[in-house]
């Protein structure tokens, strides 16, 4: 079905090829490779590693705290995680690698639309609108990127006639050189400076998602986003925003009371998803969309309501900037869940919001000190509770809320530093309130 795709697979024979990561995301590309016939390495921290498999793959594992030693190789695929300058990889050009991603190497290979989408918030969302518009038009499509499904492996099964919805990452976007084209970026504002050296580089990460596009390209941009609203495609663009909305309608089309997900974040969600798809699909399809569209795990998704208390899970709610946009989104003060690892970005302007949006604050993690240090700052301050961990936060709310009042998890951190990911933080929660639930 692509004849590129299967070129390329047959290149792999016989070649010396490094996988970096031997994660979920990697696992599928690892089979790719062997089934090709590439002589594949894996280089893993993870000591402790299950072999069985790769084992039986013929694969070379290198694991360890020593791993990135003597990367090489006629290919050598980088992990997200992994800044693109690490003097491993420098290492590795300097030896003739050609050092590539698969996110990079679906792009080069992908034979139908590929509609990409970056930004600090809003991105899976959106990127899960595009792709529910475009199946209900009538299109194949494939879902996939940082939303946790690899797309290289099924570029084969791909044809000109479907569509791809790919949500991107500025890790994985550092190094690309081609763009989307329909390149949507949500919004921008101070995120995993962690990892990168400081917003100029965060934001020139996003900005890449524009700079490979050509005249035939389109970009989608949020007009009402300061950083965003300067930036421009190379091809088509359109800005999206409150500009666009008259009479309750955005875009003449859509009533905003038929949009579910509740806060105006989501109205900009899906304001950047029909303009990314109108014009490919109906606008009957855009509207079936919206009006069944009941959101995503983890993202201010409601789990129950017990007691007359209601608990919602925005365990993806990993910077304050996302909990900022959530609080705003509730009407009324929240027993708000926060904490965990920071991203070196300031809690100033949360902790701003925390009297007129917060009844109680309880706090987690590694980060709970800062943030305290910064509520405490501000004049009526809500009463903080510090808390071993989520377990211990869930009771003490379940304790303190009235019925009517709303528990909140949305942790303004990382959970890198009790959990895997966030999935694993807002499942833990979905369990907890459960357990509530069944005591009633």
């Amino acid at each position: 079905m692509n004849p590129a795709f299967d070129t390329y697979i047959q290149s792999l024979a016989g070649r010396d090829v490094t996988v970096i990561g031997a994660g979920v995301s990697n696992s599928p590309l690892i089979r790719m490779l062997c089934s090709a016939g590439a002589r594949v390495t894996v280089l893993d921290r993870n000591p402790a590693l299950p072999r069985e498999e790769w084992d039986a793959l013929g694969v070379e594992l290198r694991l360890g705290e020593n791993y990135l030693d003597r990367v090489g190789g006629d290919v050598v695929f980088r992990t997200p995680g992994m800044r693109p300058d690490h003097p491993a990889l420098d290492s590795a050009r300097a030896g003739g690698s050609r050092v590539t991603s698969e996110m990079e190497e679906f792009f080069a290979l992908c034979p139908c639309p590929i509609f990409g989408v970056t930004g600090s918030d809003g991105k899976t969302t959106t990127t899960s609108l595009i792709a529910e518009m475009l199946a209900d038009g009538g299109r194949t499509v494939h879902l996939g990127g940082n939303i946790g499904t690899p797309l290289l492996t099924r570029a084969g099964e791909m044809s000109p006639l479907d569509a791809c919805a790919v949500e991107l990452s500025s890790f994985q976007l550092m190094d690309m050189t081609r763009s989307p084209h329909v390149a949507v970026i949500t919004n921008l504002s101070p995120n995993h400076l962690d990892w990168h050296r400081d917003m100029d580089e965060y934001t020139a990460a996003k900005r890449r998602l524009l700079d490979f596009q050509t005249s035939d390209d389109f970009a989608v941009l949020n007009g009402d986003n300061l950083a965003t609203a300067a930036l421009r495609g190379r091809g088509r663009t359109k800005y999206f925003g409150g500009h666009t909305i008259h009479d309750g309608l955005i875009d003449g089309l859509l009533p905003i009371s038929d949009i579910r997900l509740p806060g105006w974040y989501n109205v900009e969600n899906v304001m950047a998803a029909m303009s990314a798809v109108r014009g490919t699909v109906s606008d009957e399809a855009i509207l079936e969309t919206v009006r069944n569209f009941v959101g995503v795990e983890h993202r201010n998704q409601w789990v129950a309501t017990v007691g007359g208390v209601h608990y919602y899970n925005n365990s993806i709610g990993s910077s304050p900037a996302r909990t900022v946009a959530t609080l705003h989104a509730h009407v009324g003060r929240v027993l708000l869940i926060a904490g965990g690892r920071d991203k070196n970005v300031p809690f100033e302007e949360m902790a701003r919001l925390l009297p007129d949006h917060v009844k109680v604050l309880l706090l987690i993690g590694e980060a709970a000190s800062q943030i305290e240090a910064a509520a405490r700052r501000v004049p009526s301050c809500p009463p903080i509770v510090r808390c071993e961990g989520l377990a211990e936060a869930v009771a003490q709310a379940h304790k303190l809320a009235a019925p009517g009042d709303t528990v909140l998890l949305s942790p303004a951190c990382t959970a890198f530093d009790q959990y895997l990911n966030f999935e694993e933080r807002g499942r833990h929660f979905v369990e907890l309130v459960g357990a509530l639930h069944r005591s009633e």
